[in-house]
């Protein structure tokens, strides 16, 4: 029996352009279903992540595109100058509003995308209010109570509020799709969806190959000398990062005559901050986000990649950098929390070595260490690119993906 054709409906409030965060995995999810045969649309907010500023050149209250074989309808929403809880809320909610009364092109099935929680509420409120509804599935990239009690955003009762109304999303969903284990652990025993309702499929590596010629080249451009030991930290520059752990790292580089460079690569709320309290300080530089093959060739042509968290960052996301890091074929150092979801991952991959998530002087030794130690570098580079070739495959994913999608319309007899 062949498998059916879907008209399928993605709603998120990220997708391309943008280069970083959930927008990469939506985009490439929303093409391969419809490469598979699919009639997919995508309702998505206007471009404005990482720097929370709207794009360039997208003006209106709505906006239709299609991009790669994609119908893509653009609602405009509230950006927040400040990336604060009370500032995301009323984007959420913004966006949320404005996907109660868009078009979703009468479809088979509804795929939710979280974050962002309160947009995903209203969305599957108006799905369960819904006259021979379709089946609604909620695709979970952040634990977003653990957000808030992990990062210190705010107060017990929000934290308890937001665990509450997170649960009940949760379990008024047909289904959920959560991108690691310990999420749906979490799912299961602290927000009470049932577990058979839970299903895991990985994210994925949504990057071709790495390139192997032009690094040395690349490394010129970007004023690296030969004899740096750069250690680079791409993508976001938020809260739950940490980043001022790296700055100290750079001062105490600078204070030893170490080799040891250390570059942020990309922007974010916090981004201006840490370049106020990073004044001065020649072991640390920043560099704007870089498009396509200039990102991976900057991953590929330093020594080593970072991964930085806040101390107490555990539960609450799976770091969506580890997926281009280990596509990168370049060693990881992981800054953070003994028993995080991160820790776990380049525990698994043997890509990486972990460091505790506040030790700048140890995050120095380290690259030291393993700069000099070029067979223990390589191994862990190797264990990182089979780990991506094996575990994190998008043509993996994207065949479990519709066949939850698959299964999701069978239980509505859609």
């Amino acid at each position: 029996m062949s498998r059916p054709n879907l008209r399928i409906t993605i709603l998120g409030l990220n997708y391309a352009p943008e280069p970083t965060g959930n927008a990469p995995y939506t985009t490439s999810l929303a093409e391969g279903l419809a490469g598979a045969g699919h009639s997919v649309h995508v309702v998505t907010g206007y471009p404005h992540y990482p720097e929370w500023e709207l794009k360039e050149g997208y003006t209106g209250w709505d906006r239709a595109e299609v991009i790669n074989g994609v119908a893509v309808k653009r609602l405009r929403h509230h950006i927040p100058r400040k990336a604060s809880t009370l500032g995301r809320i009323h984007m959420e909610l913004s966006f949320g509003l404005r996907l109660l009364f868009a078009r979703w092109n009468n479809p088979d099935v509804v795929l939710v995308v979280s974050p962002a929680l309160f947009a995903s509420a209203v969305a599957i409120l108006r799905v369960r209010l819904w006259p021979k509804r379709p089946a609604v599935g909620i695709w979970i990239q952040d634990l977003y109570s653990r957000g808030i009690i992990e990062t210190g955003t705010g107060n017990g009762r929000l934290a308890s509020f937001a665990s509450s109304l997170e649960s009940l999303i949760l379990r008024s969903a047909d289904a959920v799709a959560a991108i690691h284990d310990r999420f749906k652990a979490h799912m299961v025993s602290e927000l009470g969806v049932p577990a058979e309702n839970v299903k895991v499929i990985r994210n994925w590596t949504h990057l071709p190959a790495s390139p192997q010629s032009g690094l040395n080249e690349m490394r010129s451009r970007l004023g690296w000398a030969t004899t740096d030991i750069v250690v680079l930290h791409a993508g976001n520059m938020g809260k739950k990062q940490g980043l001022e752990n790296i700055v100290e790292a750079a001062r105490i580089a600078e204070a030893r005559g170490s080799r040891v460079r250390f570059v942020l690569m990309g922007d974010g709320n916090q981004r201006q901050r840490l370049e106020r309290i990073a004044d001065g300080v020649s072991k640390v530089t920043f560099v704007d986000p870089l498009p396509g093959t200039d990102f991976q060739l900057a991953l590929a042509a330093a020594d080593f990649l970072l991964v930085n968290e806040l101390p107490g960052v555990k539960d609450m996301a799976v770091p969506s950098k580890l997926t281009s890091y280990f596509n990168a074929g370049t060693p990881v150092i992981a800054a953070t929390d003994e028993g995080s979801v991160t820790a776990f991952e380049i525990e698994s991959s043997g890509g990486g070595i972990r460091i505790d998530a506040v030790d700048p002087g140890a995050l120095v030794e380290t690259a030291e260490a393993l700069a000099s130690d070029p067979a223990m570098a390589l191994q862990l580079a190797q264990n990182g690119l089979r780990f991506r070739q094996e575990t994190l495959s998008e043509a993996s994913a994207v065949a479990h993906y519709d066949n939850f999608i698959t299964n999701l319309a069978s239980s509505r007899g859609r």
